[in-house]
């Protein structure tokens, strides 16, 4: 019966206490005392006692079985005791029994039983202690066996689940003997399932044919699993045994879409670089263009070219806006806020996205206020909230529908100018309107879309001190609605417009490396009757400006072997009165520092392609200099 119940006994209390109850059943002793060793401190512990007054560690008799074995003393404790090393003290008992708890050859405490009869215990009850004690020691053998793999399993469970990885242990026979909390996520299945199942049965049937391979590899290998919108990288680990292995799911998604982020971040700075020098390259024939149409415009041309010179010109500006709005996206995006127009920053965007509309068979139309205030924005930022919903609204079109509108409006409310991009789509539903907002949330199919657009959007508009919301109903399109706040308008100051003939005759040095522009730049200034000079080279022009005094220098900024800039500084430094003459005219506003330097100059400068209006007012402003 002790050894059924022994048997059945997992933890050293409870085997202790069994052991105790059948010792006082069968001896019926007056005192009885259980020490164990404490595995980890190596120290004795009372873990059962009977005494009014509670056995200590160091107690003699204890101490005396625990090093000599299984004792009895019948009569005389105390003489056998003294005999035998050890001093009861004065309270000794009529008769004792000490015996060690030995198992696998390891002693892990001892039983002290006493009784105040003399002659109580004799030889036959330490055989029967002997007995219940070499059955209790196997017992606490196995209790402690069970309560180190309990703690080992634990303290293995604290440590995998504590891991962000998903980790699975598989074996030869493809059998899941162990798993963490996070693999059970993964798999949405209880980890207490987990256990004792095939791999097959619990992860995704997509997921088949890279798991099984990289089972298969004799060395740990890696492959990358997509699952949905996640993507996971599976590192299979061999075991000893062939065919079992450690697998482990990491989680790359997040990474993955940072790392796609600064690639398309980098690809955005390259096209950028890319745009500034084409741009460059185009608003330097666009400059002969304009100046060309402008100059024969105003010297006459006969009544049947007047609209062809017309056609010219406009074709022209028309490509010059499409330049000047590339330079705008291609522009730093952390420029100064400036009053602006909102019915301009909408002219811009639609000019942008012309091409785009006409490929989905959308017909954009636009409605302004009259009279609305200027904002005070960042307008690449903003141009760049506008060209995103006007964006997906074409987008939403075109996925429901092979043509279909989308009607743009802006308008007071209040204090704030609200515009509205409405199209004429299939709608958003309600869940999906709910976190339209949400970074990395997008609703078309991988690969098409980050989910970023809108919450970066929302983010701009936050830092404006403004807002945007969506009403939309399922089968009647959507309407996306951004607030501007209005602001104190600012006093807007026009140059007076220069008339033809109201400037002095100057002399002028005019530098660049275009024959077009030199041509036609002499051929206009002249034909005002300016004395002109032209340089191709800024190293030449340096020396002329140098040599002969001029009214005005008129230089490109970029030039080959000698720039603009350079020149400027080496005249500031060898004649700071002549670099005051300087009127810069550049193709290239797109770099911050360009923008910067010609900002810090506090002249005026032309931007190409410059109109004569412009040219003349750049002149008009430097003939009031001193000379």
């Amino acid at each position: 019966m002790l050894a059924q119940e022994l048997a059945g006994a997992f933890r050293p209390t409870s085997v202790i206490d069994l052991v105790a109850r059948a010792l006082t059943e069968l001896l019926k002793p007056d005192r009885l005392s259980v020490v164990l060793l404490d595995a980890e401190t190596n120290r004795l512990a009372v873990t059962y006692d009977t005494n009014a007054v509670p056995a200590r560690t160091d107690d003699p008799l204890l101490q005396l079985a625990l090093r000599r074995g299984p004792l009895v003393f019948p009569r005389d404790v105390r003489e056998e005791a003294r005999r035998r090393g050890a001093d009861p003290g004065g309270d000794a008992p009529g008769s004792w029994i000490g015996a060690p708890l030995v198992a696998a050859g390891r002693t892990m405490g001892a039983v002290s039983v006493s009784s105040d009869r003399r002659g109580a215990l004799g030889k036959a009850e330490l055989t029967l202690v002997s007995l219940v004690l070499a059955q209790g020691a196997i017992a606490l053998e196995n209790a402690r066996l069970v309560e180190l793999l309990s703690s080992a399993k634990r303290e293995w469970e604290k440590t995998v689940d504590a891991i962000s990885q998903a980790i699975c242990i598989v074996d030869a026979h493809g059998t899941v003997r162990r798993a963490n909390r996070v693999f059970a996520e993964l798999i949405q299945t209880p980890v207490t399932a987990i256990p004792g199942r095939p791999w097959l049965g619990l992860l995704p049937p997509a997921w088949s044919d890279p798991v099984a391979r990289a089972i298969a590899e004799s060395a740990a290998t890696s492959v990358e699993i997509r699952a949905a919108e996640r993507v996971l990288l599976l590192t299979a680990i061999p075991m000893a045994e062939p065919g079992s292995a450690v697998l482990v799911f990491e989680d790359q998604t997040d990474r993955r879409r940072l790392q796609e982020q600064l690639i398309q971040s980098e690809k955005m700075s390259a096209i950028g670089q890319l745009i500034a020098g084409v741009a460059h390259d185009l608003n330097n024939p666009l400059a002969s263009v304009v100046g060309f149409s402008d100059f024969l415009a105003e010297a006459g041309v006969p009544a049947s070219l007047e609209e062809p010179l017309q056609v010219i010109r406009q074709e022209a500006e028309r490509a010059a806006t499409i330049v000047k709005n590339l330079l705008s996206f291609a522009r730093s995006q952390e420029g100064e806020r400036a009053r602006q127009p909102i019915q301009q920053l909408l002219d811009s965007t639609l000019v942008l996205l012309r091409n785009q509309l006409m490929a989905h068979k959308v017909e954009a139309t636009l409605d302004v206020e009259p009279g609305l205030p200027d904002v005070e924005v960042n307008a690449n930022q903003i141009k760049q909230v506008f060209v995103n919903l006007i964006n997906n609204a074409c987008q939403a079109i075109a996925s429901d529908a092979p043509s279909g509108r989308i009607w743009i409006t802006a308008k007071r409310a209040q204090d704030v100018i609200a515009v509205s991009v409405t199209d004429s789509g299939p709608g958003i539903s309600e869940e999906v309107a709910a976190r339209v907002f949400e970074p990395f949330f997008t609703t078309k199919p991988e690969g098409e879309g980050t989910g970023l657009g809108l919450s970066i959007c929302q983010g701009i508009l936050k830092e404006h001190g403004g807002r945007i919301t969506l009403e939309s109903r399922p089968g009647s399109g959507a309407t996306f609605t951004v607030e501007l706040p209005v602001g104190v308008p600012a006093v807007r100051v026009e140059p007076a417009p220069v008339p033809r003939g109201d400037s002095r005759p100057l002399h002028i040095l005019v530098v660049d490396d275009e024959p077009h522009i030199l041509h036609y730049m002499r051929a206009t200034l002249e034909s005002w009757g300016h004395s002109v000079e032209v340089a191709s080279d800024g190293t030449y022009a340096l020396e002329r400006a140098l040599a002969g005094p001029f009214d005005v220098i008129i230089c490109d900024l970029r030039m080959p072997h000698l720039s603009g800039r350079d020149m400027y500084m080496k005249l500031t430094r060898q004649d700071p009165r002549v670099a005051e003459r300087i009127i810069f005219a550049t193709g290239d506003t797109v770099r911050g520092d360009t923008l910067q330097f010609l900002d810090g100059l506090g002249r005026p400068y032309l931007h190409k392609p410059f109109t004569l209006a412009e040219l003349r007012a750049a002149l008009g402003h430097a003939a009031k200099q001193p000379v």
